[in-house]
């Protein structure tokens, strides 16, 4: 079965910015569209960007447009999820999976704290 794993969180302060990694190894990845997920203390996991196989199709949800920035390198298995002009509620374990999610685990995740 396929493992996600992501890398690159960390404490920002606002404004700041930051690219995430998902690295999916083995044969899956350029087969998959795949999304970016988040979760914040005490709600549901939601999706935050998707991006189709061929990079084609990108989308995000209105509140991250013009801040996130998507791409994927099939060559590499990797997914990058760049941040920018982060906010404090943008604080999240970011996760990748793919879109939509499928019943393979979650991998672990990748904390992004906005904070002063």
């Amino acid at each position: 079965q396929p493992q996600f794993v992501e890398s690159g969180g960390g404490l920002v302060q606002p404004g700041g910015s930051l690219t995430l990694s998902c690295v999916v190894p083995g044969k899956y990845f350029p087969f998959f569209d795949m999304g970016w997920y988040r979760q914040a203390p005490g709600k549901q996991r939601d999706l935050v960007a998707s991006i189709s196989v061929t990079s084609s199709t990108i989308n995000l949800v209105d509140s991250v447009k013009g801040r996130f920035t998507i791409s994927r390198d099939n060559a590499k298995n990797t997914m990058l999820l760049h941040l920018s002009r982060l906010k404090p509620e943008d604080t999240a374990v970011y996760y990748c999976q793919f879109y939509p999610p499928s019943g393979d685990p979650w991998g672990q995740g990748t904390q992004v704290t906005v904070s002063s």
